[in-house]
This record gives C-alpha cells, structure tokens and sequence, in this order.
C-alpha cells in the first residue's frame, strides 16, 4: 500500500516543506450560543443528540495473552480508519459515535481500538494501557494490513489516544502502513496537562476521570493479585497522585515525573513521517497554551491548525443551538477522504 503524500499549499508557498511542517489557524468558528472553554467542551457530552451508529465487536488476542477488542462500524470500501479513544473512554463516547457515524456513511469502515480495560471488561493482565503505550496499536495496524492488503488505512486519535498515535507515529518504521493520520486535542506534555487539571473549573473533570480510573483499577484487582500496594488507591484524587502511585509503577516507570517525560508527545513530532494533521483550541482546558507546539517542532508532513477557541475535544458550531454543528468529524473527513482517494489511485 502506498503512502499519500499530500502537500499543503502552505508548505509549498513558503517553501519550508524540506524543513518543517505548518501551524496555521482552524476554519472553526465557535458557535455564538456556546461560548467559553468549558461550555465548548460540556455541551457535546451532556447535550448533543447522539449518533447511534451500529457496532460489532471483534476480539483479537495479543501476543502477550491479553486481548483487545475492536468495534467495527460500517462496511466501506474506500479504506479503514482505526480510531483511539481518550482517558476511560471507548466507543460509546460522543465524540467515537459522532464520528463513527459521519465516516460510514461517507463509505469508510470504522474501527474502533479499545485500550485494554475500556470496553466493559477488565483486561486480563496487571498492566493496563497509558499515554506512551504504542505497542497495541502498532500490533493491530500490522494485523489488520495483512488482514487488508490493499486497503489504505488511517487512524484518528483524540486526547490520550492522539498522544498515543503521535508518539507511536514517531517510532513507526514502516511509513508506508499509514495513508495519513488525524489528532486532537492531544496533552502535548503530560505534566502541564496534570498541573492545569488542578486549577479552577478544570478540577471538576480530573475529579470525574480519577474516579473512572480508581474504580477501573479496583474492578481489575479484585480478581486479580496487584503487583503493587493499593491500600491507598481510594485516596487518590489528582493525576500527579495516580500516576505516581498506580500508573508509573504498574508500567515500569520510576514515578509520574519518569511517566511524562518519557511518554509526552512533544519531544516525538519532528520524527513522524506520516502525513498528519493535528487539530488544537488554545483554551483547552486540559492544558495550557504554552504546551503547544511551534512550527518548527513539527516534521514536513505535519500541519497543526489551531483555533483560539473550541475547548477539549469540542468544537461547536452552527448559528442556533437547536442545529449545532460538529465541526471536528467535517474536518477530519475533509483531510482523510482526498488522501484515501490518492492512496487508491496509487
């Protein structure tokens, strides 16, 4: 299968394509009815109509025992896209479902990546999934292309799933897997991400996904024996302390400074080969500004559009609220559809 290669007109005007990749601003427009950070983020989750694409599920065993499974969306012939969710999430999530729906029916096939212990049951070894964790993904794209041959794949990841694709993307030594890839959102350094999750309203969401992540630990180790001491686990209220105690252990890290060093996508964006688009708001408030990378820390292949406003994973649009608008499903569409159609040619 070969590789699209698609250049920006950006690229080519500037003439930087040989150097570095672009960072230019979104065509998002923020709808008037839903503005700030946190209303751009909470309303697709607490309010939108949901899409109820149908799924059929598909375990596949990974070489170590475990297992991953896989929910497929659609039957489309133009290519697969392999999509990674964020933090405790999976393919009932908003965000998968709206997404799932809008590429199917635009003839694409939808597979949907559970990281081990998201998709209802508890994953059968000790270990679990984190932000650095590539080794799934890499075994499924590789099944899945000699499963496919001739099928041009893609892969979209949002939050802690876009950290993990960009980094995978890094270390992917076979380019030539991947037609193009899509990011969002995306904790670009984990323990900026971990501070700004402490500070004001942002607390109400690491509340929420610490406690998904406690009790997901307490399902998986009350049949199985915990490598490591969980007496204070219910304790546990920030992403430094659970990190720290459960995460970093767990995964043969020295603690949470050793996790994010080494696992935060930033350091990685120079090597990526793939074409890939990130898309980004500055007011995520899963993170701060200044953990956004420039320009010049991005490979030839990468374009990075950023809105000033959009929130974490949202992106809401339309003119009144009754007929919102999704803007981030249009926009992943309109960069994979044109590279699909390029691979194919090929």
């Amino acid at each position: 299968m070969a590789r699209a290669t698609p250049q920006s007109d950006d690229v080519a005007a500037t003439g930087l394509a040989a150097h570095h990749g672009v960072a230019v601003p979104a065509s998002f427009t923020p709808a008037p009815w839903c503005p700030g950070a946190h209303l751009q983020t909470l309303w697709p989750y607490l309010l939108r109509r949901h899409p109820r694409p149908r799924f059929q599920r598909e375990r596949l065993t990974l070489p170590d025992g475990d297992f991953l499974d896989v929910d497929w969306c659609g039957d489309g012939a133009r290519a697969i896209v392999i999509v990674l969710h964020g933090l405790e999430g999976n393919s009932g999530s908003h965000y998968v479902r709206g997404l799932a729906a809008h590429l199917s029916a635009l003839d694409l096939r939808v597979a949907v990546m559970h990281f081990r212990g998201c998709s209802g049951e508890p994953n059968r070894l000790p270990r679990s999934y984190h932000s650095g964790e590539t080794g799934d993904i890499a075994w499924l794209v590789e099944t899945l292309s000699r499963r496919y041959p001739r099928t041009p794949f893609a892969v979209v990841g949002y939050s802690l799933g876009g950290n993990v694709l960009l980094k995978w993307l890094a270390e992917l030594a076979d380019a030539a897997l991947l037609t193009t890839a899509v990011a969002v959102s995306v904790p670009f350094e984990l323990n900026r991400a971990a501070d700004r999750l402490q500070r004001g309203f942002s607390r109400v969401y690491q509340q929420q996904l610490v406690a998904r992540m406690r009790r997901s630990t307490e399902r998986k180790f009350a049949r199985l024996q915990a490598p490591i001491a969980l007496d204070g686990l219910r304790r546990l209220r920030t992403f430094w302390q659970f990190d720290d105690q459960v995460t970093a252990p767990l995964h043969g890290f020295a603690d949470a400074t050793d996790y994010y060093t080494r696992c935060s996508s930033r350091q990685f964006l120079r090597r990526i080969r793939t074409p890939t688009l990130i898309l980004h708001a500055r007011d995520d408030p899963f993170m701060t500004p200044d953990a956004i990378p420039t320009a010049r820390e991005l490979a030839p292949g990468v374009r990075l559009e950023l809105s000033a406003h959009g929130g974490h994973v949202g992106f809401v649009a339309g003119r009144v609220p009754w007929r919102p608008q999704y803007w981030l499903e249009g926009r992943i569409a309109e960069h994979i559809l044109p590279r699909v159609r390029s691979s194919l040619e090929e």
